[in-house]
């Protein structure tokens, strides 16, 4: 693209995106009940685009009585991790996708979207980080498994490691020791992945280790390129973890990112990246409770029963049986991680949720860029969200990593995959 092109193009997005965008703050749309604005459309989205600079000699922040350390940097493109049950972590490296632009202003937002990401090159394998003594320190370090694709969601069942690649689920045999696996993996079921504009494939195990949970994000962002490439996305399939076979779970989830079963139930949790192109506070992205066989919206409405006027032909009786969501994190946010904290955390964070927000791109003030905390109370989320992981982002607007992939240890550490900077973070209590 000519910069002269590119110049007259990000102009334009400045003017419309400072027309007719809404005041709310944004403490206003946290919660169960977040305060939702008319739309607000312009012919480009607005846009405050990630700024990436290093680290340098700083490092993010985290609350007092916590250290942050770095355990693994140079990576290629960090998303998700596994702790393993002898304290190992597997790391999913890599990013997918191949939805094609249809319309101008895909072109325009692809463009400057690369901008606020990695340039390192897809790494499509799981590393393996391991600290033989405990000290903190994790010396030893494997390519456990190449040539995946585009891996994302990991879960562990018994002796069967499983990967989520973009195109399919695939296993691996695994005992405890392994620095690298035994052989090729096992396609279990294949993922709908023709076009994937959302390409990651989350994923997480139920309780019993009978089945496994895949979040399938939609190939659009409102059905722009027709209903026909949705059959079977913007949903949450059950697998049979032994078979392979599956069911759609719950559907009307735009792009379901991260998941966990809250602890002492066999309730499933996700965080959802919500649609674009209403506006700074449009549309909230949210942590819920995904309950069997219900419909969450998408794409006729967002929120329960607010109509998506862009989408065509309404379906009223969808929508009116639209399941609304538990809580609400604030418009844009982009949750990507999710791990239900256990008592190693320490008091303030022991019964809770890490959300890892890998931050907005479609708001004229950025959001996100942080890892939160969204405390619970009787299997409900019970307060506002405490910042845990900051300093991502300075007031600069410079931005230093992205928070993905959140893992709690139940040794006691939470472990974030920053995707900017390609690195494994770890924080752990002082006590």
């Amino acid at each position: 693209m000519k910069p002269i092109k590119v110049l007259s193009l990000t102009l334009a997005a400045a003017l419309l995106s400072a027309c007719g965008e809404s005041k709310v703050d944004d403490s206003a749309q946290i919660g169960p009940d977040p305060l939702l604005p008319d739309a607000s459309r312009g012919l480009l989205p607005a846009m405050k685009i990630a700024d990436p600079v290093g680290w340098d000699d700083r490092q993010p922040i985290v609350p007092e009585s916590y250290i942050i350390t770095a355990i693994a940097t140079d990576l290629n493109i960090p998303r998700q991790t596994l702790v393993l049950p002898n304290g190992d972590i597997l790391v999913a490296e890599g990013k997918g996708g191949n939805a094609a632009k249809l319309r101008p202003k895909d072109f325009f937002i692809s463009y400057f979207l690369g901008k606020g990401t990695t340039a390192v090159k897809s790494g499509d394998r799981l590393t393996l980080l391991r600290d033989s003594d405990d000290d903190g320190t994790y010396e030893t370090r494997t390519v456990f498994a190449e040539n995946l694709n585009a891996p994302y969601g990991l879960a562990l069942i018994n002796d069967q490691l499983y990967v989520a690649n973009q195109d399919a689920v695939v296993q691996f045999d695994y005992q405890p020791g392994q620095t690298t696996a035994s052989g090729p993996p096992r396609t279990l079921t294949e993922l709908p992945s023709e076009v994937n504009h959302h390409w990651t494939k989350a994923m997480t195990a139920s309780r019993d280790g009978r089945f496994l949970y895949v979040g399938i994000g939609s190939n659009s962002n409102i059905t722009e390129n027709g209903l026909e490439v949705e059959e079977n996305r913007a949903r949450i399939w059950e697998i049979d973890a032994e078979s392979g076979a599956h069911r759609s779970y719950a559907t009307g989830l735009r792009n379901p990112t991260a998941m966990d079963i809250l602890p002492g139930t066999d309730q499933l949790w996700a965080v959802i990246n919500e649609r674009d192109e209403l506006g700074s506070r449009l549309v909230p992205d949210y942590l819920t409770s995904v309950q069997e066989g219900e419909f969450y919206g998408w794409p006729y409405s967002y929120w329960g029963q607010n109509v998506d006027s862009r989408v065509k032909p309404a379906q009223p009786d969808l929508v009116a049986a639209a399941i609304v969501p538990d809580y609400s994190l604030g418009s844009h946010k982009a949750p990507l991680g999710l791990a239900f904290s256990t008592t190693t955390m320490g008091d303030k964070f022991s019964e809770g949720a890490f959300i890892g927000e890998h931050g907005s791109w479609n708001r004229s003030d950025p959001a996100g860029y942080k890892v939160v905390f969204i405390p619970f109370s009787n299997g409900k989320p019970a307060g506002d969200p405490v910042d845990f992981v900051t300093g991502f982002q300075g007031e600069d607007a410079k931005t230093r990593g992205r928070p993905v992939g959140v893992t709690v240890d139940p040794k006691g550490a939470l472990i974030v995959a920053d995707d900017l900077s390609n690195t494994i973070w770890r924080v752990t209590p002082t006590r």
